[in-house]
């Protein structure tokens, strides 16, 4: 058995692989407050007035549009929600910020890349890593959206390898400002920006440095043609070149060498923001496509009678529920870790940066899972539609290339996948979180052929308990076996990594989703939730399958002989159901209520 999590006990990132998490301990979207729900529907409000009836004109590179409505969402507090309030902000949770980076992001990728660039990389890494003095200066106005922000890393020989970049900062003569000269690309909002966050290399320094940079088009700035996209088309995504570009060294940011920290926990939050901007897309997709569904007959019949249709409605809804679950789950544990940094006496900065490293691997964990089930979300909706979906008159194509970029963007997601792991194995050499301990029980419980069998249960879920928990056994048993074998060798086997990596994903989904509504069926009745009960059994079924294939392909990557035989075999035992769901009935009755409701209803 995993060890449970104590009432109160201070949540560690990645420690849901070696515990019991208790669905009391969880926050889920039917937790919202008050004050959140009131946010949440002016946001909506904001969408459907502001973006939803203008598709053309940011199909159209409406650049100026998409400039234009930001400075909206500046004016009724949206881009400052993260902000402290003496800065021009809100001051909200890190719950209200996700939810409304959620609700702001789905109608439109255009809008939605604008948004995160500006309130996410191109504000936070002054909110975190300012000065006072920078922060009322700058933070003040990007809050308001007075200003812009753009966040300047990529280039042309430095994409995933950040650090490797070639632009420059020479310090002056009479050293009160450097000159940057380099060149950027894909920076979003760089045709608005006023701000760039700059990172540049400081003489042969190791680790590139931070900068506030103003833009000044004669200050040795100059920007190239607007970038033509797969999709985001009013986005703007420019390159940035800087030819001896003047900056008082007074907007340094933070320290010299601080650069590829401050661009890596940017990326952290970065992650786990994205995953909530994948979430309303989910569910407007979802409504899209079963609204289409409902009104397009073929055979003197709605397709939404179909069993494939329903099919595929059942697996967007499912899996938009899980990503829903898993990322507030996330984002209530990094506002805990943060609320205990501030009694403790840190700093809103210091708490802040320190909450969501904490949860590094998690973010990570949802940016893969967010990416790929809105990118299949579309997909799958742009199949219903047919023939119409290929069209560029229907919404559906350009929902399918919008989502696309969510897989690249803030690290991709081959990066991610490794890091997930590879960061969750750190924590365990720090002694953050006792991965051996389980590891070596899972070991001997191998050995002694001792498994135990998942059995048949009246409690509610005591199946599905005991599965989740082996899908944890499985990721010991092998992150176990390959470290013993290749030992700090273990980050060059690739392809190992991205197979446990999906085992460790499909894990915390899993269980995010039974958490979110085993606590539900407590609160509201088990008869308020069949529906969901029904999709907590059909995501683990798929995420097990999903397991099981992954374990082998990494078992057979490294194991041999009877190693090999009794790991495959341990596989078998730990993801075979006691009783089976019928997998049919669950798609046909989450269908059935999507249907009826004619939208996404959760």
């Amino acid at each position: 058995m995993m060890e449970a999590t104590k009432a109160n006990e201070s949540i560690k990132g990645a420690a849901f692989i070696v515990k019991e998490t208790a669905a009391q301990d969880v926050f889920t979207p039917e937790d919202f407050s008050e004050e959140q729900i009131m946010m949440k529907e002016s946001v909506q409000e904001f969408v459907n007035r502001e973006i939803i009836p203008h598709r053309e004109r940011f199909e159209n590179k409406d650049y100026a549009f998409t400039h234009e409505t930001m400075q909206k969402a500046g004016e009724l507090g949206f881009l400052g929600v993260a902000v402290p309030e003496e800065y021009n902000g809100l001051g909200m949770p890190f719950t209200s910020t996700m939810l409304v980076c959620d609700y702001i992001s789905g109608a439109n990728g255009s809008f939605s890349t604008a948004f995160g660039a500006h309130t996410g990389i191109g504000t936070m890494p002054i909110t975190l890593y300012g000065n006072e003095a920078q922060k009322q200066k700058y933070v003040s106005k990007l809050a308001t959206g007075e200003w812009f922000g753009a966040y300047c890393l990529t280039e042309p020989g430095a994409g995933s390898d950040a650090n490797s970049g070639k632009t420059k900062a020479v310090l002056s003569e009479d050293g009160s400002h450097y000159l940057i000269t380099g060149q950027k690309m894909w920076i979003s909002n760089a045709g608005f920006a006023d701000v760039f966050i700059v990172f540049a290399r400081i003489e042969d320094d190791k680790n590139i440095t931070g900068f506030i940079v103003e833009v000044d088009l004669e200050n040795g700035i100059t920007l190239g043609d607007e970038e033509n996209k797969l999709g985001i088309k009013a986005s703007s995504t420019r390159q940035v070149f800087f030819n001896e570009t003047k900056v008082p060294v007074e907007n340094m940011l933070a320290g010299r060498g601080d650069g590829f920290k401050i661009a890596m926990n940017a990326l952290n939050v970065g992650r786990i923001k994205l995953a909530a901007a994948c979430l309303e897309g989910q569910r407007h997709v979802t409504s899209l496509a079963v609204k289409y569904a409902n009104e397009r007959v073929q055979f003197k019949t709605p397709i939404a009678k179909f069993g494939a249709i329903q099919s595929k409605l059942a697996t967007m809804a499912t899996n938009c529920f899980a990503t829903e679950s898993a990322s507030y789950r996330a984002a209530y544990d990094i506002e805990q870790r943060i609320d205990q940094l501030l009694a403790e006496g840190k700093s809103f900065q210091e708490a802040e940066l320190k909450g969501v490293e904490e949860f590094a691997v998690e973010c990570s964990i949802l940016k893969v899972a967010g990416s790929e089930n809105a990118q299949d979300c579309s997909d799958q909706g742009l199949q219903i539609y047919g023939g119409m979906g290929f069209s560029a008159d229907a919404p559906m194509e350009m929902a399918w290339r919008d989502s696309r970029i969510a897989r690249i963007y803030e690290g991709t997601n081959e990066i991610n996948r490794m890091l997930s792991v590879g960061m969750t194995l750190k924590k365990a050499l720090k002694g953050e979180i006792d991965l051996m301990t389980p590891a070596t029980a899972v070991g001997q419980e191998l050995m002694s052929g001792s498994i135990e069998k998942v059995t048949a249960s009246d409690v509610l879920f005591g199946q599905e308990k005991q599965l989740i928990n082996n899908m944890k056994k499985v990721f010991m048993m092998i992150v176990g076996s390959a470290v013993q074998k290749f030992g700090p060798n273990l980050d060059a086997e690739q392809q190992i990594l991205l197979a446990v990596s999906d085992i460790l994903i499909e894990t915390y989904m899993a269980e995010s989703t039974l958490l979110r509504v085993e606590k539900n069926a407590e609160r509201f009745g088990v008869a308020t939730q069949e529906r969901q009960i029904e999709m907590t059994q059909l995501y683990l079924f798929e995420a097990i399958e999903r397991v099981n294939a992954k374990a082998k392909e990494a078992i057979v990557s490294f194991a041999e002989g009877a190693q090999q035989a009794g790991m495959i075999a341990g596989v078998k035992q730990y993801t075979k159901y006691a009783e089976y769901p019928n997998i049919s009935e669950l798609r046909k009755n989450i269908a059935a209520t999507v249907i009826e409701e004619n939208k996404y209803p959760y």
